[in-house]
């Protein structure tokens, strides 16, 4: 069933993803970025499935007004800031309550989740700690994403390690605890994002996704 959905970071690796496997599958789609005249290529990708629009995720009200009616919501989008993910999240869930919008599937990281030992990736020996501070920026973000009400169904879905940035679509993902070995490329990802919006199957939390040819 055809839906209408909103993407915010549209003009990165993964929200062209989602853009693209969203439009593929006959959705609706309204593609956010900061600045659409830097984009006409993804202008073009967009016209006649809701267009390209400028909007800062940062902003409730412009949250607000860019995702009344539509179905669900994808958040790919980022900025250097520390407090980005945080105030993007707060943001949205403004927003989305205002608008109606019940879905929310956000781009995570892999280093904040944890492995099967229960440890998070970013705290294992060996694990690269001067990216550290953006690792954490990640984590505040979902941590204001638990703070929302019912009424948003959200959920942060990761590489389970990295992305395959020369990957193709497969169409096939598996998911998995963290492993800095994994990979999974963006087309991938962005079906694991628009399966959880077609079938909904988990429900405020963070999953990792992986390819299933990695052991």
């Amino acid at each position: 069933m055809s839906s209408s959905i909103i993407v915010f970071g549209a003009a990165g690796r993964a929200g062209r993803a989602a853009v693209a496997e969203a439009r593929s599958r006959g959705h609706r789609v309204t593609a956010v970025v900061r600045d659409p005249a830097a984009h006409p290529e993804l202008a073009a990708e967009a016209a006649g499935l809701g267009g390209l629009t400028a909007g800062d995720v940062t902003d409730p009200a412009a949250v607000a007004r860019l995702a009344a009616g539509h179905d669900a919501a994808v958040a790919a989008a980022y900025a250097p800031s520390p407090d980005f993910f945080a105030t993007a999240a707060g943001a949205l869930i403004e927003g989305l309550t205002t608008a109606r919008v019940p879905r929310l599937v956000s781009v995570g990281l892999a280093s904040v989740l944890p492995t099967a030992s229960g440890a998070l990736l970013m705290d294992l020996p060996g694990y690269p700690q001067e990216y550290r501070e953006f690792y954490l920026a990640h984590a505040a973000g979902t941590d204001v994403l638990r703070t929302a009400p019912e009424s948003l169904d959200w959920l942060v879905v990761s590489p389970s390690g990295d992305f395959d940035h020369q990957g193709g679509r497969t169409g096939r993902y598996a998911l998995a605890p963290a492993d800095a070995a994994d990979r999974i490329s963006y087309p991938d990802l962005a079906v694991a994002l628009l399966d959880e919006i077609d079938r909904p199957a988990h429900h405020r939390v963070h999953l990792g996704v992986r390819s299933p040819a990695n052991p």
